[in-house]
């Protein structure tokens, strides 16, 4: 083959293989969930809870805050909540986007309307956030959208609820947007029934912050990371993209050569 005809091949392999990597990237990914950790660490009446998130590459803190307090930190032993867990398939934790439901037993439990904030020791890439027996109350998120991810509606429900039911039972969650004002949107994750599930924020974050939006007796969650930015940006696939590009350049000033 000669030095052209290998030039046009590459040129028209490059989109294939750039459509390939983007399909293996839109899969299902490990989720490193949030080992809490000690006690409340809120002198007042607040809770602040610590925990550390490990991955292949790194462990980073995790901070959660709420000066109204929570119902308990469960951060080692009791209940498992996030059961059922087998077939992983169904649970109604895990997706086509999510492999693994939260691992161990960690959860901290809400019962308090209000304000709460998880901070991150470093930029995190697409924080997965999963919920349990959601009934009474709703999350709203600000300017944080969110997409549902997975819940346990029954094996017979419409996607994305066709999973089993959670540790309290079968529910379903809606997103409701909400126009605040002032360029300031509410994203609300409501649930009704006993919802268990998983919703995803997509993008690079330091911190999550939203309201419960009525005191209930009581819902919980446990937070985990698909990434730590920038080492989730796999580097060949920088590198085809620049490739590609500079393909597309050649290609055009060929044809303004051919042209004139």
């Amino acid at each position: 083959m000669n030095t052209q005809r290998f030039g046009t091949t590459l040129l028209r392999a490059i989109p294939a293989l750039i459509l390939a990597l983007a399909g293996s990237a839109a899969s299902a990914a490990p989720v490193y969930w949030t080992d809490w950790t000690g006690n409340d660490t809120n002198p007042g009446p607040g809770f602040t809870g610590n925990g550390t998130i490990t991955t292949d590459t790194t462990t980073l803190n995790v901070t959660y805050t709420n000066a109204l307090g929570i119902a308990f930190f469960q951060s080692n032993g009791g209940a498992d909540y996030w059961t059922p867990r087998n077939p992983a398939t169904n649970s109604p934790y895990t997706s086509d986007q999510v492999d693994n439901a939260p691992t161990g037993t960690d959860i901290i439990g809400l019962n308090q309307a209000g304000n709460q904030t998880l901070t991150f020791s470093q930029t995190v890439l697409n924080p997965v956030f999963s919920f349990v027996s959601l009934n009474g109350n709703g999350y709203a998120f600000l300017n944080q959208d969110f997409e549902i991810l997975s819940y346990g509606g029954g094996l017979g429900a419409p996607a994305p609820g066709n999973n089993s039911c959670g540790y309290w039972g079968c529910g379903s969650v809606t997103k409701q947007v909400v126009d605040l004002g002032g360029g300031n949107f509410e994203y609300r994750l409501i649930g009704t029934g006993e919802p268990h599930g998983t919703i995803r924020f997509t993008g690079a974050f330091d911190s999550l912050s939203w309201r419960s939006m009525t005191a209930e007796h009581w819902n919980g969650f446990t937070v985990g990371v698909q990434g730590i930015a920038p080492a989730a940006v796999p580097l060949p696939a920088t590198w085809l993209l620049m490739l590609a590009g500079g393909a597309g350049l050649l290609a055009s000033r060929r044809g303004r050569k051919t042209a004139s």
